[in-house]
């Protein structure tokens, strides 16, 4: 289905992208599910082929591309049969990294940025805690200031939960509570290595294996007045803010998965031999297909329409809720019913499709859970 939103350099964008999918990932990524990370010099040839800073500026090394741009990549990425080489990449690109370039001041960015957009520098955030995930203004970490001499430090304490990049990040963005009020929030940058900051253990997952994935513990870190990242008490709304970025690449993951299910049982069910012909002559297979196909292109033309309506600088917060409560449910139906088309094989590891049915039950959770997506949209009516 032709796509009116992309251009010929989008269209270029899009290839790249899937040449090195095709080169750098599906034959070796396997093993990256045995070892739990995506090897860092997979990441620094992206950062060096330029995928890594889209929309940041140029003197960083970016290319101050629009968010239809970076919808392109992130769907084009999401071709990748591996979920967790998938997220490990966007995390990086559109939920850690966004923060430094919304709200950083310019020396801030001078300093990392250039390593960010190369790859040599890989990001994390940490929001979510053992009790507060899409409920930002739960969270229990705290910061608190000291004054001295060099311009002062804040002291930080808590704990953070289902951290993606976790473990095997350089750099990392962090919530902390500064004061009283509900959202009295602010971001901090934490270099990996600072006394007092430590992974406090590697999570396994049922999915998104080739993901490092972390709590992380926050035992009176000391970090410079320098590495408040935006405003003090604001970091509630630059969280806020960064969401939509998010979520729209959680779409694009979720609409990437329901493609690759559907090309895999396309091949599948018209070679698959049951009762004396292929299983594509059943018509209840076809018609199944047909209607998840439907289904798909419809999300995917609501995804584009939401990336075009950033460009336009429009207010979608509800828009983007709804697309992230679709998306995240879809991708469950489509996937779990390829996997049933699949019969016995789809539930063999190693293949492609048990693989994204695994990966995709946590698009309905993480990033905001459906239920809480779905307030979001009810509560702006």
């Amino acid at each position: 289905m032709e796509n009116i939103y992309l251009t010929p350099e989008h269209v270029q964008l899009r290839d790249q992208v899937l040449r090195f999918i095709e080169r750098e990932v599906e034959p070796v990524a396997q093993s990256w599910e045995d070892e739990g990370m995506v090897p860092r010099d997979v990441l620094r040839r992206m950062g060096e082929a330029g995928l890594f800073g889209l929309m940041y500026e140029e003197q960083y090394g970016g290319a101050e591309a629009d968010a239809l741009t970076n919808l392109v990549f992130a769907e084009a990425l999401s071709q990748s049969t591996f979920g967790g080489f998938i997220v490990t990449v966007l995390v990086h690109t559109d939920m850690a990294s966004p923060h430094l370039h919304h709200a950083g001041n310019l020396q801030q960015k001078a300093r990392y940025m250039p390593d960010i957009t190369a790859g040599r520098c890989i990001t994390a955030v940490g929001i979510t805690e053992p009790g507060a995930g899409s409920d930002v203004a739960g969270i229990r970490t705290n910061a608190r200031f000291e004054a001295g001499p060099d311009g002062g430090h804040w002291v930080l304490n808590g704990t953070k939960m289902f951290i993606t990049n976790g473990v095997h990040a350089d750099l990392y963005f962090i919530a902390a509570k500064t004061g009283s009020a509900a959202r009295d929030t602010t971001m901090f940058i934490v270099k990996k290595g600072t006394p007092g900051f430590s992974v406090g253990r590697a999570l396994k997952k049922s999915g998104w294996l080739s993901s490092d994935t972390a709590e992380l513990v926050l035992d009176n870190v000391r970090v410079p007045a320098d590495h408040v990242l935006g405003e003090v008490g604001k970091g509630f709304y630059s969280v806020m803010k960064n969401f939509q970025t998010e979520r729209i690449a959680l779409g694009a993951m979720a609409i990437g998965h329901c493609q690759q299910a559907l090309k895999h049982t396309l091949d599948y069910v018209r070679q698959r031999q049951a009762f004396g012909a292929p299983l594509w002559q059943k018509q209840v297979i076809r018609q199944r297909i047909a209607m998840l196909d439907a289904k798909v292109r419809a999300a995917r033309s609501f995804m584009y329409h939401c990336a075009w309506s950033v460009t336009q600088e429009r207010d979608i917060v509800q828009e983007v809720s709804m697309l992230k409560a679709l998306t995240g449910e879809l991708v469950n139906e489509v996937v779990q019913t390829c996997q049933q088309f699949h019969g016995g094989m789809g539930y063999i590891r190693e293949t492609a499709v048990e693989r994204l049915w695994r990966d995709a039950r946590i698009l309905a959770i993480g990033g905001g859970a459906t239920e809480v997506m779905l307030e979001e949209v009810a509560k702006r009516y």
